[in-house]
C-alpha cells in the first residue's frame, strides 16, 4: 500500500499539470455525466496528431545532432561577452520558432552553462535571458508551442492573420532583448585575456566539442516529414495522411524515437479538452467564464492572469471554449508565458538545469525580469 501511495505521489510531483487535467476531466464526467460521444467529440484529434508528429520529428533531428553542431560552429565567431550574449539569446529565440521553446532550452542552456563555467563568469542573467527568448520566440509560429498550435487550428486563423498578430509580440521582443543585452554588457569583461573559442571548451554537458552531424539516408525522410507537418499545420495536407506517413517513416528510420515522445503532454491536452467541453454545458460556470471574457480587454487580462496560475497551455485550452475572440486570447496566453515560473512550463526546464549546477538566487532574478517584461510587453502588445 505504501509503495502504491509513493508511486502516486511521485507521479503527481513529476506530472502535476497532467494530473490536474486528468482529475478535472474525471470529476467533470462523473458529476455532469455527458454522453460518451460528447467526450469523444471534445478531443481535437487534429491538434494532438500534429503535436505528436512535430515532437517525434524534432526528436529525430536531435538524434542527428543538428542543433548541437550548428551551435558549436556559430559560437566560434564570438570574441566578446556582448557577442556571446547576443548569439546565444537569439539562437534560442529563433530556434524556438521551429523546435519549440522547451527543446530550444534543453539544447542551449547546457551549452551556455558549459561556456560560462569555462570562462569563469556567472551565467545567471544569460540563462534568464535565454528563457525569455525561448518563450517569446516560440510565440511567433503555430508550431513554436502547444497553445499556438491548438489556437491556430481551433479558431481557423489564416497564416496572414496569425503572423500579423504574433508580430505584435515578435518585434517589441527583439528590441527589448537587445536593450537588455546591451545594458548587461555595457562594461567589457575579459577572462584570461579574452574568450576562448567554444570548440576548445572542456566538459560533457552536451559533448558540444565532439558533436558531429549524423547525415544519412534518414535525414532526407526527416526533412520531408517536417515539411509535411508544416503543410498540415497550414491546412494544405490532411492530418491523417501526415500522421500515417510520420508513423511509417519513424518506424522504418528509428523506431526508438517513439519512446522519446512526451505522451504526457498529449494526455494533458485530451484531459483538458474533455474537461472544458463538459464543464461548458453547465450554465452557471459557462456564464461566469463568459463574463470574464466579455470584452477584448477582459479576455486579454483574464488570459494573462490565468496563465500565471495554471500555465499558458491549460489557460488556452480552458478559455478557448468560452470566447470567440481568438486574436486576443492568442496574444494573452503568449504574453502570459512571462511572469511566474509556471506561466510557461518551459521556464521550469532552465530553472532545473541552472539550479542543478549553480546556487545563485535564480528564482528572484527570473521573477524580476519576467514581471517587469510582462508589464512592459503586456501594455505594448495591447496598444499596438
Amino acid at each position: 500500500m505504501k509503495k502504491a501511495v509513493g508511486i502516486f505521489v511521485n507521479f503527481i510531483k513529476k506530472e502535476p499539470v497532467l494530473f490536474a487535467a486528468l482529475l478535472l476531466a474525471v470529476i467533470s464526467v462523473c458529476v455532469i455525466r455527458p454522453a460518451p460521444i460528447v467526450c469523444y467529440q471534445a478531443i481535437d484529434f487534429r491538434t494532438i496528431a500534429i503535436l505528436f508528429s512535430l515532437m517525434i520529428v524534432i526528436k529525430a533531428f536531435q538524434s542527428q545532432n543538428f542543433l548541437d553542431v550548428i551551435a558549436a560552429r556559430l559560437l566560434r565567431l564570438c570574441k566578446t561577452r556582448r557577442s556571446l550574449y547576443f548569439l546565444l539569446t537569439y539562437l534560442v529565440f529563433f530556434s524556438s520558432m521551429f523546435v519549440t521553446n522547451d527543446v530550444a532550452l534543453l539544447t542551449f542552456v547546457p551549452i551556455s552553462l558549459l561556456i560560462f563555467k569555462r570562462i569563469n563568469l556567472s551565467s545567471l542573467h544569460l540563462i534568464v535571458l535565454e528563457t525569455l527568448a525561448a518563450n517569446l520566440g516560440s510565440c511567433i509560429t503555430p508550431m513554436g508551442n502547444p497553445q499556438n498550435l491548438f489556437l491556430f487550428s481551433y479558431y481557423g486563423f489564416s497564416a496572414l492573420e496569425f503572423f500579423a498578430l504574433t508580430a505584435k509580440i515578435a518585434v517589441p521582443s527583439l528590441f527589448i532583448l537587445a536593450v537588455i543585452i546591451i545594458f548587461l554588457t555595457r562594461r567589457k569583461v575579459a577572462a584570461h585575456g579574452g574568450f576562448e573559442e567554444p570548440h576548445e571548451l572542456s566538459g560533457n554537458a552536451l559533448q558540444t566539442q565532439r558533436a558531429s552531424l549524423k547525415v544519412d539516408f534518414r535525414t532526407f525522410f526527416y526533412f520531408t516529414d517536417f515539411i509535411l507537418c508544416l503543410l498540415t499545420v497550414f491546412h494544405v495536407v490532411n492530418y491523417l495522411i501526415m500522421l500515417g506517413i510520420t508513423v511509417v517513416v519513424m518506424a522504418v528510420c528509428n523506431w526508438r524515437l517513439f519512446k522519446k515522445v512526451d505522451y504526457s503532454l498529449l494526455l494533458t491536452f485530451a484531459g483538458f479538452f474533455i474537461f472544458t467541453k463538459t464543464i461548458s454545458t453547465v450554465p452557471a460556470f459557462s456564464n461566469f467564464i463568459q463574463s470574464l471574457l466579455s470584452s477584448p480587454l477582459k479576455t486579454y487580462i483574464t488570459g494573462i492572469a490565468a496563465s500565471q496560475v495554471i500555465s499558458n497551455v491549460p489557460a488556452a485550452l480552458l478559455l478557448s471554449g468560452f470566447t470567440q475572440n481568438g486574436a486576443m486570447l492568442l496574444l494573452a496566453v503568449n504574453v502570459g508565458g512571462l511572469g511566474t515560473l509556471i506561466a510557461s512550463m518551459a521556464s521550469v526546464i532552465s530553472f532545473k538545469l541552472y539550479t542543478a549546477e549553480q546556487h545563485d538566487n535564480y528564482f528572484a532574478v527570473f521573477t524580476a525580469y519576467n514581471v517587469v517584461l510582462l508589464v512592459i510587453l503586456g501594455v505594448i502588445v495591447y496598444l499596438i
